[in-house]
């Protein structure tokens, strides 16, 4: 037997053993009472199960007479059980007509008397009754309002959950909008120039920020999730080594080592991190140590990703570009959500290392 058993054992053995001393103890009962009595304490454990059978088993023992004391139980019972008005109604009768037949039969009484008789006994098998349908009824209503409050506080995140969304595509077709017109008009000068202009590293020069204005377009797209179904993802790790063959269009001096290629696969959130933690790192580089040589290392170390990169000392003075955004911080942050860390140190000949170790999956 379960726990919760054993914890009723102690009450079911009461419900027993205080009808039976009550019939014990009873005054003038016949041995067909007695018996009839105590055989009713007996079933009363089936209750649980079969309150309608346990019931029509305590009849006999309202016939004797010593049947109320486990009679009361029954009632209870059955009107726990929550059966249709008719059927508690019919079961108050019964009771009545068992307990009220052999007075009538054995006794003369006036009809005064046989009236208050069958009050009692209607107010004496009616009260457990209706005292279980009301228990019931009580743990219902409270099943019920527990229910309505889950069901009221899952609407009420689902409401916010939607103003939510709705707030953050609203901010994203702003920064589309907003964004996008300007990287827009990037590309169309860009194309314009390589048209217009006849030297061939002006043309080249602004092919390659044709190209880059149009990568940043796609980029924005695919984050704010304004992005078609089945364009390619161009924020993964099969997109490194282009975007490290951009940086060196850009007169950056970058060594890929890729020792991944496709022998694994990880989480798109994982491969996104990667990508934006090279792609921090050269545009730090470009900004703050321009002319500096770059090395960049994807491995696998006991199922994990680790991204390094390693710049030397700068040739140059650094490059004023205004606000990057969040830079380190947003990009340690971006690196926990996918489960890894990031560690950012100095290294020899003055330069700078970024490591980050990110799982196969997110945590």
């Amino acid at each position: 037997m379960t726990g919760k058993t054993w914890r009723r054992v102690p009450g079911e053995v009461l419900v027993i053993v205080v009808p039976a001393l009550v019939v014990l103890f009873s005054d003038g009962g016949s041995s067909y009472s007695l018996v009839s009595a105590l055989s009713a304490c007996a079933v009363l454990p089936l209750r649980h199960w079969w309150p309608r059978l346990v019931l029509l088993l305590c009849l006999p023992a309202f016939v004797g007479g010593l049947g109320w004391a486990p009679g009361v139980v029954a009632l209870f019972a059955f009107g726990r059980a929550r059966p249709h008005f008719r059927w508690q109604v019919g079961g108050v009768l019964l009771v009545l007509v068992a307990a009220v037949t052999p007075v009538l039969v054995q006794q003369s009484l006036t009809l005064p008397a046989i009236v208050l008789t069958v009050s009692f006994v209607v107010f004496a098998a009616g009260a457990p009754v209706a005292l279980g349908a009301l228990v019931t009824t009580r743990h219902q209503l409270t099943e019920s309002l527990r229910q309505l409050r889950e069901a009221t506080a899952a609407e009420l995140e689902a409401k916010e959950e939607t103003a939510r969304a709705e707030e953050r595509a609203r901010i994203a077709r702003e920064i589309h909008d907003a964004v996008g017109h300007h990287v827009t008009l990037i590309a169309v000068e860009s194309a314009a120039l390589a048209a217009t202009s006849g030297e061939p590293e002006t043309q080249e020069s602004a092919g390659r920020l044709r190209g880059l204005a149009k990568q940043a377009l796609d980029e924005m797209r695919t984050t704010l999730g304004l992005s078609g179904a089945g364009q390619p993802n161009s924020v993964s790790l099969r997109a490194i080594p282009e975007l490290v063959a951009r940086a060196r269009q850009a007169g950056l001096s970058v060594e890929l080592y890729d020792e991944i290629g496709g022998s694994l696969e990880f989480a798109a959130g994982v491969e996104r991190a990667a990508y934006r933690v090279v792609q921090e790192a050269l545009t730090n580089v470009s900004k703050h140590a321009p002319g500096a040589d770059v090395t960049v290392r994807l491995e696998e170390r006991a199922g994990r990703l680790r991204v390094s990169v390693v710049n030397g000392a700068g040739r140059g003075d650094a490059v004023d570009v205004g606000s990057g955004g969040s830079g380190l911080a947003g990009l340690s942050e971006r690196v926990q959500m996918a489960g890894g860390e990031l560690e950012v140190q100095s290294a020899a000949g003055g330069g700078f290392e970024l490591v980050a170790v990110l799982p196969q999956g997110p945590r």
